[in-house]
């Protein structure tokens, strides 16, 4: 075999830079990774995999091809290959099965570069029991999951699982009371699910989060799941949700539990509403895992990273009676912290530094995630 294949493809012919991206592709996947990197440069057109959290280095092709190799990735997706001074989303599967691909192109300066986020439906969808969640994590949730109404608010970095984690609540709510009328608006659907209506939103349409939830509460839902809060007025639409007898689960990018208040604030919600409506809020992160073949020295198994698969680490917050008051006093996150802490509140610092010492993780890779303490 050549010593890099992805080039060698490339020069085999005319149809090369064809069979140059399907090799690339499938390596992507035989990695497992989540997303493939194709970033021109002044020298060369750069591929990298994202695997387990971290971009790796994959190959680096001649920079003359870097226009047709983005060019296939766009008639894949089915986008305007004229094109190159917007950027483009769509999407593609290969017809004889595989996973579904998410094809992203932005212009830069040396051209344009593309991301492709990977979704496999061939993988197994995971049960909460499965997700290793910290004990007092799953107890908390599940207490949630025994309520009626209100807002669970999942944050944490694109890639963290969180839409793993919310599929997985939904299905233990589908298993525990069947009959539920489950319901969901996402962005995209990532994976489908038995006994819920998934529909798609689709953002700067008539049909984006907010004017499809409002449509949706006359749908005689019961579960609700928007996939992310993104404006003012898809928070407040969710909140009246809430507060009007619906289980609503939805995402948010805040920093931390507490960050989502604010994040919620500056949306325009009430602190009133706010304190009467979320029932809790999730802040994950996905560290890697220490080896268990080389304790972290690196061996064949990890490829040499020492790491080897994830491990959940999660902060659950459940507004108290005191945490309510300080939202209600607009209190700012560090202060709504100390209010949680002082109430029993694990964060998910304390989360990362216990499987550290068991064992699980390093320091390195928790500062990695979750920066300096």
């Amino acid at each position: 075999m050549p010593a890099d294949p992805f080039a060698a493809a490339v020069r085999s012919g005319p149809d090369g830079v064809v069979r140059a991206v399907d090799l690339l592709l499938a390596e992507a996947d035989r990695h497992g990774a989540s997303d493939v990197h194709f970033q021109p440069t002044a020298r060369d057109l750069t591929v990298r995999v994202r695997v387990d959290g971290v971009l790796r280095p994959l190959t680096a092709l001649p920079r003359e091809v870097a226009p047709n190799v983005v060019a296939r990735l766009k008639v894949m997706a089915e986008l305007l290959t004229y094109r190159t001074d917007i950027p483009q989303e769509g999407s593609t599967r290969p017809a004889g099965g595989g996973p579904d691909r998410r094809v992203s192109t932005f212009p830069t300066v040396h051209g344009e570069c593309a991301v492709v986020r990977v979704f496999d439906p061939s993988a197994g969808l995971l049960d909460l029991d499965q997700l290793g969640l910290p004990a007092d994590v799953r107890g908390g949730l599940d207490a949630l999951l025994r309520t009626r109404s209100g807002a669970v608010f999942l944050t944490g970095p694109s890639g963290s699982g969180k839409t793993t984690t919310i599929y997985a609540c939904l299905r233990k709510l589908i298993a525990d009371g069947p009959g539920r009328h489950v319901v969901t608006i996402e962005d995209p659907v990532e994976r489908a699910l038995d006994g819920v209506t998934q529909s798609q939103a689709r953002p700067g349409s008539e049909f984006d989060f907010a004017r499809g939830l409002r449509s949706l509460l006359r749908q005689d839902p019961e579960v609700i799941m928007v996939g992310e809060v993104r404006d003012r007025e898809t928070a407040a639409v969710a909140i009246e949700a809430a507060l009007t007898g619906h289980l609503l689960f939805t995402t948010l990018h805040a920093g931390s539990a507490c960050g989502v208040v604010g994040r919620l604030l500056e949306m325009g919600v009430e602190p009133y509403l706010l304190t009467a409506g979320v029932r809790g809020i999730l802040n994950q992160r996905l560290l890697r895992r220490a080896c268990g073949g080389c304790g972290g020295c690196g061996c064949g198994d990890c490829g040499g990273t020492g790491y080897r698969g994830r491990l959940l680490v999660a902060e659950l917050l459940t507004p108290s009676p005191e945490f309510r008051q300080a939202v209600l006093r607009r209190a700012d996150e560090d202060a709504l912290e100390a209010v949680a802490r002082g109430v029993g509140w694990r964060t998910i610092r304390e989360a990362a530094d216990a499987a550290v010492a068991d064992g699980r993780t390093t320091a390195a890779e928790v500062e990695r995630v979750l920066g300096l303490a």
